[in-house]
């Protein structure tokens, strides 16, 4: 069961309101960039324009986290639930959890597909999944893999699952917390052929971190969920369903 959480209501604000202000930060820079004419901004998909919205968001989590702990007076270790005896159960059941909600979700991203495409819907792939799979740079695909597999997970579970879940449902409201932040999860990627697929994805991560009480175990299954996909766009591995509909679900914003 998940413990209760010391977080202060003007500090959450204070995270979150921090977040909004890099993520347009990054926007405005890499907008600026793009009508400098810098060769690396020249077009929405360009590696600098989703470098500067990826470190402007995930990245800055990052920093933002030390600041978010320092307030509170909170260490990392107790916040992500690295204790000596539990790390390896969290794992355990992180490996489990990603091995049984990755064919659900990309049997629910499939199906997706298909009620979008009946209502004259044409899917497209996400900016930054679209360069991964068409980049030259082997530094290029690091990045935007190291982004997908360790940046990205540790930066929205403690978002998403570490503070603001907690958050509100320590106010009384145990519905909003799981369905109304599961929501915005899903809602910040920006991509409505996998809403329903991340929402789920979503949920199944908060119910790991209530059974684990450690944010190991969300981020770890986060990551492999996103390994896998990243497998699948890069080497083509085929499972039960064709290599163009796996690239929407490395959700990367």
């Amino acid at each position: 069961m998940l413990s209760v959480k010391p977080w202060r209501s003007e500090a959450v604000i204070q995270f979150i309101a921090a977040q909004f202000v890099c993520f347009s930060l990054g926007l405005v820079a890499a907008a600026g960039l793009q009508w400098a004419g810098v060769p690396a901004f020249k077009s929405p998909d360009s590696f600098g324009v989703v470098l500067c919205s990826t470190l402007g968001f995930q990245g800055a989590t990052w920093v933002l986290i030390y600041f978010f702990l320092r307030q509170h007076q909170v260490t990392w270790r107790e916040t992500f639930g690295l204790r000596k005896s539990r790390w390896w159960r969290a794992l355990l059941m992180a490996l489990v959890t990603a091995l049984v909600i990755l064919p659900v979700a990309w049997r629910l991203e499939q199906a997706s597909e298909l009620v979008l495409e009946k209502f004259g819907w044409t899917p497209a792939s996400q900016t930054a999944v679209t360069m991964l799979a068409h980049a030259k740079s082997w530094w290029t695909r690091v990045y935007l893999g190291l982004f997908a597999v360790a940046i990205a997970p540790v930066a929205e579970e403690f978002i998403f699952r570490g503070v603001l879940y907690p958050f509100v449902k320590q106010l009384g409201l145990p519905r909003v917390a799981l369905f109304g932040v599961s929501a915005i999860f899903a809602l910040i990627h920006l991509d409505v052929t996998i809403l329903v697929p991340l929402f789920v994805l979503a949920l199944v991560l908060t119910w790991l971190y209530e059974r684990t009480d450690s944010l190991l175990a969300p981020i770890a299954a986060h990551s492999l969920f996103n390994a896998a996909n990243l497998v699948v766009l890069l080497f083509g591995v085929q499972l039960h369903q064709p290599l163009q509909r796996l690239y929407h679900l490395l959700h990367l914003t």
